[in-house]
């Protein structure tokens, strides 16, 4: 190899490994919101757990549905927005029709809401919804 095109590909490389070290953000684990809403792991569980307990078959659509929101652009919520008069959302489009479960989400929210208003994302709820759910069953 020629050393300007290994130059070329060191200096790429080294750019996409700086690239990678800037986009690591710190992304929801576990007790990331300790100190701003302590009981949520608890409160997702709990209120997950009461829809799972009678429908088990539940979880893997909560499963689902957090797959497809994270789909198309990252894991932002988008699949619990609903459509406008001019712009149809994520959840009326065709491969999202078949999705169940936006009712668990809502009552985890408002439960969450409750607790810890405006402090915790509709995407986080989704994300932690669906673990709580798979880990239920």
């Amino acid at each position: 190899m020629a050393p300007n095109t290994l130059f070329k590909l060191s200096t790429a490389l080294a750019l996409i490994l700086f690239a990678l070290s800037l986009a690591d953000a710190q992304g929801l684990k576990v007790g990331f919101y300790a100190k701003r809403c302590p009981n949520l792991e608890a409160i997702v569980y709990k209120t997950t757990a009461r829809f799972i307990n009678v429908a088990p078959t539940l979880a893997a659509p909560l499963l689902r549905m957090h797959f497809h929101d994270c789909f198309v652009r990252g894991c932002e919520g988008s699949i619990l927005l609903n459509s406008t008069k001019s712009v149809q959302a994520e959840k009326d489009a065709f491969p999202n029709l078949s999705l169940r479960g936006y009712h668990v989400i809502d009552a985890v929210k408002a439960a969450v809401e409750k607790a810890c208003p405006g402090v915790v994302s509709c995407a986080d709820v989704l994300a932690l919804v669906a673990r709580d759910a798979i880990s239920q069953v």
